[in-house]
This record gives structure tokens, sequence and C-alpha cells, in this order.
């Protein structure tokens, strides 16, 4: 490293001493595309001598061999690692960088300013303390600077830093920066910000980001990082009532059972009464159990084992708190929900929901409204797709104890996980339970779309007609059935006519996927039942046999074996 302190030559100890008792800040850099997010943390880096030597080597070679800056570091490709992100000058995925001064640790997550990365612009906030946001000066603020800015106060963030960068492009102008402040004031004073710090930079040469600049003698703040050092961002969580969940019940032997978590909120000590939330049961610590011995006292951050007085029923996923403030332990509760999956959200459909250590089946089942990120307003919709963010009210199959996201970061989020795949496919930041934990069922329209998606599909009637009809139905069915689908194969044998049509409708009702194999004459005389986009006829073609003019996917013999037949139109028609 180019900058090394004297103690890792003279005492290693007193230096790993002293790295272990400064206070650590995470915060993120965001703003719109090329406004030099990535260009200020390098050169943060820079600048504080926190660059390794090959790395330094590195730069200075990809520098020339990018020629994005001339003769000079680009500094950005201290953080863009990826080749698409050189290739593109964007950054796409989170970079998270550590460093450290004399006065505090810092990590620092470089994140994404397209719309399309919004779920890595919010991964990388939600463990972040601070968010710098970027403005370019010549711009002002932009669409993505409200888009981010709203993300930011979404995952909690209570301090940012308005970075107004590129003053050198506008000759240091004093009176551009206030008008981009007042906008930037003015547009975020709903967003509940503890504090805005407005700092003028210029990432590319320097400017207020290590020492003052002489270039703006008319600002009298500090430089970013004597901020960064020194702002007090209050970390509450261990004055708060305790909170730990149970991430695993610890019985080596039969004389010890423990049980094993980090502590979400508040303090404990030996004596102390707590209650497991999902029964009621109470009983005392009578241990705080670490791997260096037991503790006289645990706070808010700490894994520890805690061993009770009494044998009482707990298992992973239960949650212990203070009896005297408990969380609020239900099954219908309301948050918002940042999508993060190209298959969208469809309210009904059962999904995992994995808050700490608990997992239970869980359905969106109410989305209230969509926010659109870029102005704020509210938005109706049946679905979110990527990215989105909306509010919505979720049921679980069993309670779950939880705090208001705003009150506990730890206990007030959640994750979605599809049950098939088992993706991460949205984000939840908790508001308040909902009372009617039961009627909320009442308000479920269940209809053909909801019970279709429920299973993941959407119902439709695939009618099998011409030469060896009957066994493409049959692989078809099998290759449905293997891929997670529901559907049901008809025989044309004992029904016809009004009987067929009823039958099929019913199927259809309960939105399965219904397979036929009849001929083409029959499919004519039923289709006029359906609507165009569920009923589909596959007609399997043989010799020079015309194929009906109603079919949606001519097949042939030739084209493969009957299973690659049934693997080509499932793909084709997207079932």
């Amino acid at each position: 490293m180019a900058h090394q302190s004297d103690l890792i030559a003279n005492d290693i100890l007193a230096y790993l001493k002293q790295q272990e008792e400064k206070g650590l800040l995470r915060f993120i850099t965001c703003g719109s595309v090329d406004d030099g997010k990535s260009t200020l943390i390098g050169r943060l880096l820079w600048d504080s001598k926190m660059v390794f030597e090959d790395q330094l080597a590195s730069l200075e070679a990809d520098s020339r061999k990018v020629g994005t800056q001339g003769e000079n570091i680009d500094y950005a490709l201290l953080l863009d690692g990826l080749q698409a992100e050189r290739e593109q000058g964007i950054t796409i995925d989170v970079a998270y960088r550590f460093f450290s001064t004399d006065k505090r640790k810092f990590i620092v997550a470089d994140t994404p300013g397209h719309e399309q990365y919004t779920r890595n612009m919010v991964t990388g906030a939600s463990t972040a303390q601070v968010a710098i946001i970027l403005i370019d000066a010549r711009k002002g603020v932009l669409t993505q600077t409200r888009r981010h800015s709203y993300l930011a106060s979404l995952v909690g963030i209570r301090h940012v830093v308005l970075a107004i960068n590129k003053m050198d492009l506008v000759d240091y102008r004093e009176e551009r920066f206030n008008e981009i402040l007042d906008d930037y004031r003015k547009f975020a004073a709903s967003l509940g910000f503890a504090e805005i710090r407005p700092i003028p930079i210029s990432a590319l040469n320097g400017d207020n980001v290590i020492t003052p600049s002489s270039a703006t003698p008319w600002y009298q703040g500090p430089p970013l990082l004597e901020y960064l050092e020194t702002v007090q961002v209050p970390d509450n969580a261990q004055g708060k009532p305790f909170r730990m969940r149970v991430q695993w019940v610890n019985r080596p032997n039969l004389d010890f059972r423990g049980f094993c978590g980090t502590i979400a909120a508040g303090a404990i000590h030996p004596g102390d009464e707590v209650e497991v939330t999902s029964s009621g049961q109470k009983s005392r610590v009578a241990r705080i159990v670490t791997f260096d011995g037991d503790l006289p006292r645990a706070l808010a951050g700490q894994a520890v084992t805690l061993t009770l007085e009494d044998e009482i029923d707990i298992s992973r996923g239960d949650t212990l708190a203070t009896p005297e403030d408990r969380p609020h332990h239900a099954d219908h509760f309301e948050a918002k929900l940042v999508w993060l999956h190209e298959e969208p959200l469809l309210p009904g459909r059962s999904y995992l929901l994995k808050a700490g250590s608990s997992t239970a089946p869980a359905q969106v089942v109410d989305l209230k409204f969509k926010v659109n990120v870029n102005t704020l307003q509210q938005e109706s919709g049946g679905k979110l797709a990527l990215n989105e963010i909306g509010v919505c009210g979720l049921s679980t199959a069993k309670p779950i104890s939880f705090d208001s996201y705003r009150e506990n970061r730890a206990t007030g989020s959640f994750i979605l996980i599809d049950r098939l795949t088992n993706a991460t496919v949205g984000a939840g930041m908790i508001h308040q339970p909902l009372l009617d934990s039961r009627s909320h069922w009442q308000t479920i329209e269940v209809s053909r779309e909801s019970r279709a998606a429920l299973k993941g599909q959407t119902a439709r009637v695939l009618w099998f007609s011409g030469a060896q009809a009957s066994g493409l139905a049959v692989f078809t069915e099998k290759k449905l059935h293997s891929i997670g689908r529901h559907a049901m194969r008809l025989s044309v044998q004992h029904l016809e006519g009004e009987a067929l049509g009823a039958t099929i409708q019913v199927l259809l009702d309960a939105g399965l996927i219904v397979l036929i194999d009849g001929t083409a004459a029959a499919a004519a005389q039923i289709r006029d039942r359906f609507a165009d986009d569920e009923f589909f006829q596959i007609h399997l073609a043989a010799g020079q046999e015309p194929a009906p003019e109603q079919a949606a996917l001519i097949l042939s013999e030739e084209l493969g074996a009957p299973t690659e037949l049934a693997e080509r139109l499932v793909r084709e028609l997207d079932l």
C-alpha cells in the first residue's frame, strides 16, 4: 500500500488494536450516469493513499489502455472492474471497497446509475448509513437523482451528502451551486432526511475531496473526507427493546441447551426476563455464552448464545424479546416491496417469505399502488415488473414477529423467494401489521387468473389434431409436469359437444392447462366458445394432407421425435 502507518513496522499489535477500536461507517455513492461516482471513490482512495502498489501499477497501465483521460489517471477504473463496465463507461454491479483513515474505517458501495440496475442500487444501499448523491453541475437535478434519493430514503438512510460535481466545468460559480441546492432541497423536503450536506467538488481534479479547494473560497464547509470522518450517525439499536432471532439451537450434550443468534436491538444481561414472541412463554437468561467465555452483558450487533433458566420450547426462527415491549406478531401486514426479478409479481401467487432465519409461505394479497420512483407519484397496476416498487398487503401461512422497518432495519425487512426456482424475487420493508388478519381472504378475487397465477402459469386449451396427435399430447403432458406446470389431459371418446365444452371451462377456471386430442373438425365446432388467447390448436401434419388454417402451431414428425416436438411446442407457446 502506498501509505502505511509507522505502527505496522514498529508495533503491529498496537496497530491492530488501533484498527479494532475505530468506528466503521458504511456509505454509498449514487446519482445519474456519468455524474462521476466511480471517479469520486477512486479519487478518495488515491488521495488518501489507500491503494496497493500493484493496484497503482495496474491502474496506470489500464488508464493508458482505456485512454478516457488522456495521459492522466482514470480513477473510475479502480471501481469498474467488469469488462462491460470499462467498455461502456458505466457501473453495472455493486462494487464494495474498504479503506480507513486515522479517525475511521469505511466500507463504500459504488452503485449503478442506470434504471435497469435499480435492484443493484437497492442492494448496495440496504446496509449504508450515509448516501453521497452526485449531481453534475452542468445538468442539475435529473430524474435519476430523484430516483436514487427516493431509494436511499426508502431503505432508511437519513444522512445525505449532496456532492455537486464537475464544478470546474461551470467555473466554480457559487450561483450555480446554490441554484442546484435550492432545487434539490425543494424536491427532497418530503423524503425525511435528517441532514443534507452540500459540498461543491471536482472528483477529477480533487477539489474539496480530501482538502479544501482554493477554487471555491465562497465554500466554508468541510471537504468530503473530513465530513465522512466526523459525521455522527446515531446507532440507537442498543437503546431499543431487546430483540434476537434464534438462528440455531445448540445442544452439544444433555447438560447444555443454548440459543444462538445475533442481537438485533437492545442489550441483555444474565437474569433479564425474555419472552418467546410466538408462544408467549417467558424465562430468564441464565448465561451469555461466547467462544471467549461468558459475558456479563451483550449488545446489539453481537453474536451470542443464550441459555435460559427454564426448559421452554424454542426453535430456529423464533424471536426472543423483552416482555414489556414485544414486536408485532401477525400473519397480515403492509410493506413496501422492491421487485428484483424479470418475472413480474402476481398478487395471489404463493412465494416463500424469509425474515431472518424464519421462513413461511406468503402471498401478496393486495397490491395497493405502485410508486413511480421518477416522479414519486402513486400509480395503479395489477403487477410489479422488474425494478418497480409498490405498497402491498401480504399474508403469511403462519404469524411472524417483526418491527416497523423505520424502527428496526434488522427485524423489519424480508425477502421473497420463488418456490420453484429458489430465486430471490423481492425485497420488502414492513410498515405495520393489518388488524383484519382473517378478513383479507374476502378481498381476493378468486378468478381463473388468480388460480393460474398461484400455479405460476396461464390457463389454456391445447387441442392436438392430425396424425399421432394422441402420442404428442401424452409427451406434452409429461413435459409440462416436469417443469412444474399443472395440466390435465382429456379424452373426447366419452365427451362431446356441450358436455365437452362445459368440462373444459371448469378446468380452465381451475387455472389448469387442458390437453385434448381430437379431430380438426371437432376443434372447429368448439373453438368459438373460447377467446383467441386461450385456445391453441396444434396440428401434427403427415404427408400432403393440408393443415387446418386455424392451427396455431403445425408440426411434423420430420422435425424430430415426439419428445423433441413436445419440448418445441412448450417453448414456442411459452407455456
